[in-house]
Formats: C-alpha cells, structure tokens, sequence
C-alpha cells in the first residue's frame, strides 16, 4: 500500500536547512556525550544489579532512605512496578548483598531478591573496548561494501550519515541520562544497518536515473526525482518497523523501554538523514568536483 503517491518535493532546494539541523543534532549529541557522559550500567562500568520485589509498595525516596544507611546513597534507583525495583550500586561482596537484602527486609517487612548481577571493573572496561571495536568493524565493513557496489563517493557519504545518525542516538541517551547497556549498543548496531539499506536504496536509484537521464536535466533534478520515487518505501518501511516497536516501548516493560527508544530515535534519525543528508553530500561533493563517468 503506497501513502504517498506522485509527490515533487524539491529536497535538494532545503538541503542547506537540512545540513543546519544536522549539525545542531551532532553539536548537541557531542556535547551531552562529553560533558553529561553516558550512563554507562553495570554490563561496561562495573558494579552489582540487585532487584527486590517488596511485599507492599515502595517510593524511590524511601529505599535510598534506607540504602544510605548502608553508604549507598548514590545508587542508581529503577521501579519496575510499585513494589518491584532495581538498585545498581558500586561492587558489593556477598556478605555486603546479604546484609542489604536483611537490612531492606527489616525495614520494608519483605524484600525477595530476584535477580543479583556481579561486573567487575575490568570486565566493564574489557566490553566498553570491544563494544567500540563492533563499532569501528561495522562501519568499516559497510565503508568497503558501498564503495565496491556503488563508488567510493557515495560511500563516504553513507558513513558520514551513518556517524550522524549513531551520534544522535548517543546523544539523546546521553541527554536522558538512559542506562547505556549491551541493549542499547546493540540498538545502535541495529541502527546503522537500517541506515545504510535505506541509502543505498535512494543511491541505487540516482544511479539508474543517471544513466538514463536527459542532456538538459540538472543534477539537483535527477537526485529530487530519485527520492520522489522511493520515499514512498522508505516511509513505509520506517512507520511498519515503527508500530512493533512502539509496542515494545509501551507494553514492553521498564527493561525494554530504553532500547525501544533508542530503536525509534534511530528509525527518526536514519529515515531523515537517508532523504535529506546522504543525497545532498553527494550532490554538493559532485557540484564541486565532478567525477568522470
């Protein structure tokens, strides 16, 4: 079923307020990464996940009440539900887990422990660092592909929107102050496969409207009729991938929301710069210096 039918829109004419408010996303992601950082969770920073189910409800200010007269003030407090949380603090032993768990119990009447996640520092480190090689791998690896299937300009194009829209989902986690989790990196990942399919449909077809193309047609024109013709997949492909996981972000749960979000920023984020940015880079690129065919 195609919404959008026969449509002329003139994206190349707004590529300079397009080229804006991606810059706008990028300065603002980069500066929440590096002044606010990411709230790295216990899979990359280390430490201990205990999560308490209480036999009656329990308010976020009571438990760090309590938690602070165990010197554990500063934990990181998620409810789950009015008597369900999860509690992300520094490493603890055992022993230390086991007098917290007697010490909640007492003063809440019940605390079942349900789930107890132990990382230690060097692990954390050791997943931070691998996590950032995946990273690297995956747009290296889509770098060699788009160059050997299209050419080298249209894949420099492609990983500079892919580190557009990778960046932008960083930093909306990084704004929200978001637990970033093995989840959330393999959101990220996600991401940026969805990106680059939806580029290199909107680059195949400039390509074959190319070759084909009349002696008087300009480049923005080739490129704009390009777009016209596929942006009805593109948009379908986003809203049908969106409606499972708008689900998940609503009916889901506390621990799939944040991967959810992540999944729905990048959809946004990855269908606009695959429109708006990719296209553009190229055209300009071209204009500038035109590559022999």
């Amino acid at each position: 079923m195609e919404f959008i039918r026969a449509t002329h829109i003139n994206f190349m004419g707004v590529r300079k307020v397009a080229y804006v408010l991606s810059l706008v996303l990028v300065a603002v992601s980069l500066g929440s990464i590096f002044f606010r950082g990411l709230n790295y969770g216990v899979d990359f920073a280390g430490g201990t996940l205990l999560q308490f189910r209480f036999g009656r409800e329990v308010t976020t200010e009571e438990l760090r009440s309590i938690l602070g007269t165990f010197g554990l003030a500063k934990s990181v407090i998620q409810r789950f539900s009015p008597n369900e949380a999860v509690i992300r603090t520094t490493k603890l032993s055992q022993e230390d887990q086991s007098r917290l768990s007697a010490l909640l119990e007492e003063r809440l009447g019940s605390a079942e422990l349900l789930r107890i996640e132990d990382v230690g520092p060097a692990v954390g480190a050791d997943l931070r660092r691998m996590g950032i090689i995946a990273l690297l791998v995956a747009i290296g690896g889509i770098l060699v592909y788009v160059a050997f299937r299209f050419e080298f300009r249209p894949a420099v194009t492609s990983i500079l929107a892919l580190a557009h829209d990778g960046l932008t989902v960083l930093g909306v986690v990084s704004l929200l102050q978001r637990e970033f989790t093995i989840p959330i990196l393999a959101a990220v990942l996600t991401i940026l496969g969805y990106s680059i399919n939806d580029s290199i449909v909107v680059m195949d077809r400039i390509r074959e409207n190319l070759l084909g193309k009349k002696r008087s047609e300009e480049l923005e024109e080739i490129v704009n009729r390009s777009i016209n013709e596929v942006l009805s997949r593109t948009i379908n492909t986003a809203l049908t991938t969106a409606l499972p996981v708008f689900s998940l972000f609503f009916l889901g749960g506390k621990m799939l929301q944040d991967f959810a979000l992540a999944i729905l920023v990048g959809l946004a984020v990855g269908t606009y710069s695959s429109i708006f940015v990719v296209s553009a880079l190229w055209v300009d690129w071209e204009k500038r210096s035109p590559h022999r065919r």
